[in-house]
């Protein structure tokens, strides 16, 4: 069934159970095409007895390392903060895993999402549900969905821009492989090739040392550099929603996990009773003011 999280980032997400339907009109976002996803299953099949993970009766979640805010806290996955490292929590209570019967374990991005065994059940690190990458790895029902954004130093061109046209002329950086970078040549097409970078870190450096002009990530990434983790940096404006790139992060798990239809039900439960609305408004910053640029 299509859903829709309406949280204090004034995003949308949505959440289905295999239909090739958009949202109901009554979604802040217009009707935005969903590829078919697994059917979800019955909450009371899914828990340590179940034999649906790698390690019997232990779940065995992934994220990258390090692990940033406001996704995660401390750059600890498992203490349960940061709005994935809750929503990870909260998935594995809903299946019937209390903390000790919940393992971490880190795991490249990249290596998330290439084809191949798993050594996890599931992945969570902002990663976005398009065509090709279901071709590699299974995806549970969106738990959350963002823009993309634009940082700048303060006082350079670029924090100047008011449309995307006028960030056309600029060196542009982000996350290898990401939307991010997929929203730079697809969306903004600029005059020169985007820089990709292995990790958000090193794009934080290239910003602050002048090596790229502008850096382009998820608007709750944005805020995050902004207000703590690049002194000096600001948000130029978002891009205008829905459109090409609007994510939709989802549970990564391997291809044909006998626990993908478990863990889409575990996060259409904790949407349909307002758990994933109470973590967005919890952890993620507020975006509402933020321009618009056309």
């Amino acid at each position: 069934m299509p859903v829709a999280i309406t949280a204090a980032v004034a995003l949308a997400g949505c959440s289905t159970t295999g239909a090739d339907t958009p949202p109901p009109a009554t979604t802040t976002l217009p009707p935005v095409a969903y590829t078919k996803l697994p059917p979800t299953a019955a909450i009371g099949d899914c828990g340590p007895d179940s034999r649906t993970t790698k390690a019997p009766g232990t779940l065995t979640i992934a994220t990258d390392s390090p692990a940033y805010e406001p996704w995660f806290v401390d750059d600890d996955p498992a203490n349960g903060k940061g709005f994935e490292g809750a929503v990870a929590r909260a998935v594995a209570d809903r299946l019937g895993y209390q903390p000790d019967r919940v393992t971490f374990v880190r795991v490249p991005w990249a290596d998330a999402i290439t084809p191949g065994p798993k050594d996890f059940d599931f992945d969570i690190n902002q990663v976005t549900i398009v065509g090709d990458r279901r071709e590699a790895v299974d995806f549970s029902s969106p738990y959350y969905a963002v823009g993309q954004a634009i940082v700048a130093m303060a006082g350079t061109p670029a924090a100047f821009a008011r449309n995307l046209g006028d960030i056309t002329r600029f060196r542009l950086g982000a996350q290898a492989g990401s939307t991010s970078l997929s929203a730079i040549t697809g969306t903004i097409r600029p005059s020169q090739d985007p820089v990709a970078f292995a990790t958000n870190d090193e794009a934080k450096a290239a910003l602050a040392d002048g090596r790229i002009d502008a850096l382009v990530v998820d608007i709750p990434t944005g805020f995050q550099i902004t207000e703590s983790d690049l002194p000096g940096s600001v948000l130029v404006g978002q891009f205008p929603r829905p459109n090409s790139v609007t994510e939709f992060f989802g549970l990564v798990l391997e291809k044909g996990s006998r626990l993908t239809p478990c863990a889409s039900a575990a996060v259409d439960s904790l949407y349909a009773d307002g758990t994933l609305d109470e973590l967005a408004q919890a952890w993620l910053v507020d975006s509402v003011g933020t321009s618009i640029l056309e």
